[in-house]
């Protein structure tokens, strides 16, 4: 029997594609909702489940950007035939996001048995969100705005892609609040930092969902589960991305914040009194 019921899945699928690019932490509100719904948070079946559904997320990102991803991968296949043209922006773009993916893999990798151990505590989690919200004001509010996409280096994407490491062993420090906060420390504008943030993600959590398969559907997840999830995950993703890209645009990451330190206190709260296992 599977651990997690297609109701279930619905609900993670729909919490999955609500917060895994708003900078709130999908980790976090994952683990809060699966407490709240008696599933264990430190099952592997079930860390395995929230790490496939992610892929419907990624899907919606790539579909969301399928014009510029497709640029961005001709103009590298373009440079690698062609040296002449390596100088386009596009280009080395690709290659940034290759080489800034690498630390992700490696620590992921390195701290697996942590990651999904004593880190995947709620407690941790709570922690993280109240942590994570105080750097996302201070780069918010110290950031200078002032460069946009194009104006990114190597050394901007290394520093952003490598934030992930935070949200991988950290649960609530939230992967775009550490991409997006790194883009504004570095001086980028918001809709820069959110849309970096974006592409960032993509072959980290797609790895890791497809790293996560095969111990998900053989320790109780269950195919028709793990399909439903990522289904509902992908619609409610596409949905939120094109929201966020909105509201960035015309106001700052304030409300996140403040929204962050309730629900951290709140998961205080409720861990304190004993109503969720950590």
């Amino acid at each position: 029997m599977s651990v997690i019921n297609v109701g279930q899945a619905i609900v993670l699928g729909i919490v999955e594609g609500l917060t895994e690019f708003l900078p709130v932490s999908s980790t976090g509100h994952l683990k809060i909702t699966e407490g709240l719904m008696g599933i264990p948070v430190d099952d592997k079946s079930v860390v395995g489940f929230t790490a496939v559904i992610q892929v419907g997320a990624i899907a919606a990102v790539l579909v969301y950007f399928f014009s510029d991803i497709v640029r961005i991968v001709k103009a590298w296949g373009v440079g690698i035939a062609r040296p002449s043209e390596r100088y386009h922006h596009d280009y080395k773009f690709a290659w940034w996001v290759i080489y800034a993916t690498i630390p992700v893999v490696i620590v992921g990798v390195a701290a697996k048995d942590l990651i999904e151990g004593p880190l995947a505590s709620l407690w941790v989690v709570a922690g993280s969100l109240i942590v994570g919200s105080a750097v996302m004001f201070a780069a918010d509010r110290l950031g200078t705005h002032k460069r946009g996409e194009d104006d990114t280096s190597l050394t901007d994407a290394m520093l952003i892609g490598s934030s992930q490491i935070l949200a991988l062993l950290f649960p609530g420090f939230s992967r775009s609040g550490a991409t997006m906060s790194t883009g504004l420390m570095l001086g980028l504008d918001r809709v820069a930092a959110t849309r970096l943030s974006f592409f960032m993600g993509i072959p980290a959590l797609t790895g890791a969902g497809i790293y996560e398969l095969p111990s998900a559907l053989g320790s109780g997840a269950g195919a028709l589960p793990l399909a439903v999830g990522t289904a509902v995950s992908f619609v409610v993703a596409y949905a939120s991305i094109a929201w966020l890209l909105r509201f960035v645009a015309r106001h700052s990451f304030t409300s996140f914040v403040v929204y962050r330190i309730v629900i951290g206190l709140l998961l205080f709260g409720l861990l304190g009194a004993g109503t969720l296992n950590a």
